[in-house]
Order: C-alpha cells, then sequence, then structure tokens
C-alpha cells in the first residue's frame, strides 16, 4: 500500500537510506530526522504486511516537485517495486518531478538512468553539482532528470536556485 510514512517509521527508511545512497548523498541520522518537520518535505513509501518495501523523500516546492532520495528495500528491488512507487508520486502529484542522478559513466549510473527514462524521466545535460548535503559531507557532480519533457535552461536554473536555497541552503555562486 502507497502512503505518506511518518517520524514512527524512521528508523527503517534511514535504514534502506544507508544500504542505497553513498555516505556524501544523505544526511547523518539525526538531521534527516529532523526533515519531518520541514513543512516543504515529506517521504511516501509502499508497504506490504508493515514493512516498507521502498520510500520515495520529496521536497513539494510551487511549481515542482523534488525527489530527494529513493530507494527500494534490498529484499524487493526487481519486483517492479521501484517503478511502482514512481507511478503512484506522479498520479498523486499534478506537477513535474526532478532528481538527481550520478553522470553516465559506469553501468550502474546508465542502468539507474535507463530506470527513469522508463518510467517516464529525461536526462538534462546540464552542469549541476549536488552541494554538501551536510556538513563533512563532500560536494557531488550529478545531473538533473526531470518528469514528463527535458528542461530548458530557465527552468533548469529555476529548479537548481530552489534547491540550494531551500534543500542546501547555500549560494549557488559557490558551486
Amino acid at each position: 500500500m502507497f502512503t505518506k510514512l511518518n517520524i514512527s517509521e524512521f528508523n527503517e527508511i534511514f535504514s534502506i537510506m544507508e544500504k542505497s545512497f553513498p555516505l556524501d548523498e544523505y544526511r547523518p541520522y539525526n538531521e534527516q530526522k529532523a526533515l519531518f518537520d520541514n513543512e516543504y518535505y515529506c517521504v511516501y513509501g509502499e508497504k506490504e504486511n508493515k514493512k516498507v518495501k521502498g520510500f520515495i523523500a520529496v521536497w513539494d516546492f510551487q511549481g515542482f516537485l523534488y525527489v530527494e532520495h529513493f530507494a527500494v528495500n534490498p529484499e524487493f528491488r526487481n519486483q517492479g517495486t521501484g517503478a511502482e512507487i514512481l507511478k503512484k508520486l506522479t498520479d498523486l502529484h499534478n506537477k513535474p518531478a526532478c532528481l538527481e542522478v550520478e553522470p553516465p559513466t559506469d553501468d550502474m549510473a546508465k542502468r539507474r538512468i535507463g530506470f527513469y527514462e522508463r518510467n517516464g524521466f529525461f536526462f538534462n545535460e546540464f552542469h549541476y553539482i549536488q552541494p554538501p548535503i551536510s556538513s563533512g559531507k563532500n560536494p557531488v557532480p550529478l545531473r538533473i532528470m526531470s518528469s514528463g519533457k527535458k528542461l530548458t535552461e530557465k527552468e533548469f536554473l529555476n529548479i537548481k536556485h530552489t534547491l540550494y536555497n531551500k534543500v542546501y541552503k547555500c549560494n549557488e555562486n559557490d558551486f
């Protein structure tokens, strides 16, 4: 069942996050948990027998959704769970979505990009650096994918500005 997850399910969400992302791409436990108090942030998940099969953490901004983290519990990978979660999210929100991906420099990154393309996202070539997500973390060179269509440069710059200011709380000229 696709549902909005709450802070009582955070430990399970964080455990999946730790198994799914490099250290520089998620916050420390307490910082990640504190996002549940942010007005723009929420986490949806697909559950089965009270177990989180996968989750998608989004920032709901005016005009677009930003998918910050999206991961499937390793026990449920390669079963269509990820595609199901993406479809349910886009059905629930009537606005375009964007997300960050690694550039297509290795097979895993290419597979991930292909997954998103099969699910209605477009790879945008604009230069983008994910600022450090937390103190002590490193910036990460990524690309933005967008649902529905490729972004114009103006749309990309608006998204970048919003992410740098509201998510990463940094000056976009620093990157």
